[in-house]
Order: structure tokens, then sequence, then C-alpha cells
């Protein structure tokens, strides 16, 4: 199959090539995000390999079909950017990688909430500085606070194991609760209790309508001041202006972000020697009590091994008739 690869960073050329060695699939590939303005780029291609900040809405979706593109490869687990409605009409399958690392996920996870709470990021500088005081480095022990996980999917489930570890009470919300956590000590409960009862609340479900700014004023209103909010998952769960006043008016007393939900015109590029344009994120910068990651929390050798040949095992798949095991459809959205 000849397969058009956008939002092609060194990495991924040298992961998916070392995935389709010895195949006899096509790959090119491109720097430049999927857009109305790209998808020319598409042309001949039976397939587009995309990743999370390209964007297929109905008009792409469109145009990639009348293009000869019988196939959408998500290298990544979420799918919002996707109109799978327009795909379905237009007899576009869609694969993505569900589980591609969610021990890289969940680590880093642990690590924004560690770093937060320890304050290693302000320590770290501290030090290089010359300065060697504590004050305003005090954090808490994780050992008897009461972590909550809204969505227990395979990377929540890790977060919610690895906080267990620590002692933490763990509390989590999910439509489908998991009887193995539920064995292991994890208590499910309704999204106000969790809110209400949470010291510290990490998000790990997929953006949908319904998910869409979770995280709202009202929510962060139900939140314990004080609390610790971390977001992996995906930007758009939380309404950052909301979170801006939180902040603002210290009732949110941590924030771990390694996403945003405008980070398309920031993220997974070399930004340092221009001005950020975003007034949003430039405020968020500017907060002690916030620690912000590029979209790294997949970022191991181990995840984009996976990644790699996961997507080229879903095209191998559907180049070959085989069952679209990773497909994803209109189904999920309910």
């Amino acid at each position: 199959m000849r397969i058009a690869v956008f939002s092609t960073q060194p990495y991924d050329r040298r992961f998916l090539d070392r995935a389709s060695a010895g195949t006899a699939h096509r790959v090119t590939y491109f720097e430049e995000r999927l857009s109305p303005r790209t998808v020319p780029l598409a042309d001949g291609a039976d397939a587009v390999c995309v990743f999370v900040n390209d964007h297929l809405d109905r008009a792409v979706v469109t145009d990639l079909r009348r293009r000869g593109v019988r196939l959408i490869a998500l290298r990544c687990a979420g799918f919002n950017n996707v109109d799978l409605a327009a795909a379905e009409e237009h007899g576009l399958h869609v694969v993505r990688v569900p589980a591609y690392s969610p021990h890289a996920v969940a680590e880093h996870t642990l690590a924004l909430i560690l770093a937060l709470n320890r304050k290693i990021h302000r320590a770290y500088n501290r030090v290089r500085e010359g300065n060697f005081a504590l004050d305003g480095l005090l954090g808490f022990d994780l050992h008897g606070r009461t972590a909550g996980v809204v969505g227990t999917g395979q990377i929540g489930a890790v977060v919610a194991r690895i906080l267990l570890g620590f002692g933490c009470r763990v509390i989590a919300h999910d439509l489908r609760p998991d009887p193995d956590l539920e064995a292991a000590g994890v208590a499910y409960r309704p999204l106000d209790d969790l809110l209400a009862q949470s010291d510290i609340l990490t998000l790990h479900c997929p953006l949908t309508p319904a998910t869409h700014h979770m995280i709202d004023a009202a929510a962060l209103g139900r939140m314990r001041p004080g609390v610790m909010l971390i977001n992996t998952s995906r930007g758009a769960l939380v309404d950052t202006r909301a979170l801006i006043r939180a902040l603002k008016q210290g009732t949110l007393g941590a924030l771990g972000l390694d996403v945003y939900e405008e980070e398309a015109d920031l993220f997974f590029q070399d930004l340092s020697g221009t001005v950020i344009r975003d007034d949003v994120f430039a405020r968020l910068l500017t907060f002690p009590n916030v620690l912000i990651t590029a979209h790294q929390a997949f970022f191991t050798e181990d995840a984009l091994t996976n990644i790699a040949e996961t997507t080229l095992a879903n095209i191998e798949a559907f180049a070959s008739g085989g069952e679209l095991v990773n497909e994803v459809t209109t189904d999920l959205l309910a």
C-alpha cells in the first residue's frame, strides 16, 4: 500500500522505517499536519497515517476519499480529531493504536504528581542559582492521601495501581468499573463524589462530546480547596480559562498538564526564538504551582516501538483483508 504519513518528526520516521522494513508498503513522510490546505499531499495514497493534531473534519475526510484514500491509520489512542460519521459515510476505515504503552503515560503522570508535590522544578532552578533555602518547597506525603482517577482504561488502571503502591486511598470514576481494580482496593464513586473527596485528581478518559470541558468552573467549585489536578489525556477535557481563575483564587493548589486544548499551534515544534502568541497558555506559565510538558507522556522507546508496530499491523490487516481489531467506529461515541 501507498502510505502518506503526516506530522512526521525524525523519531516517527526512525520507528516507522524499522517497523515497515521488509514489507511491500511504500511510505512517504510529510512534516506538515493534515488539514484542508495539505490534503493534496495525500494524492495517490491508499492510506494516511496521522497523529493527534492532524485535522480530519468532514471536508478533509471527503477530500481524502475523493483522492482515493481508503484507510485512516491513527498512530495514537485518541480519535477526537476524526469525523467518524463522515468516514463511515464515505467508506473509509479508521484504525488506531489503543494501547501503545499505558505504562509510559502512567509513569509520566506520577512524575508530574511527584514533581509538583515536592516542587522539584523550582528546587532544580534554585540550586543551580546557589539558593539552598527550603522556604516555599513544602510538600506532603502521598501515603494516606485520597487520589481520584477519572477513567480506568488501560492507562488509568496502571495509574491507580501505582498510586495504591504509594499507599494512597484510590477512588475512581468510569462508566465500566474494573473488577480487578475493585479487588485491589479501588473504590468507584460518582463523579461529583470523586471531585469532592480527592486530594489529587488525574484524568485518563477520551475526549468525546460528553467529556468536553468536564472539568469546568462548576466542577472546580466542587473540588477540595488546594486539590492537585493532572491531565495527561486530552487538553479539552478541561476549561483552561476556568483553571486560571481557580489558580488565581488559590482554590486549585497545583496543576500538571501534558496536554493543552490549543496545543496544535504550539507543541511538537521549537518556538524558543519566537513570541508565544497564545495569551491563555502564556498566563499558565506564570504560575509557580503549574508544571507543563509538551505532550511527551507517550515518549518512550517502548511506546514508540509499539506505536509503529501496531500502526503497520493495522495497515497490513487492511491490505490483506484481515480483521481490523483496532478499528474505530461511531459506536465508540455512544
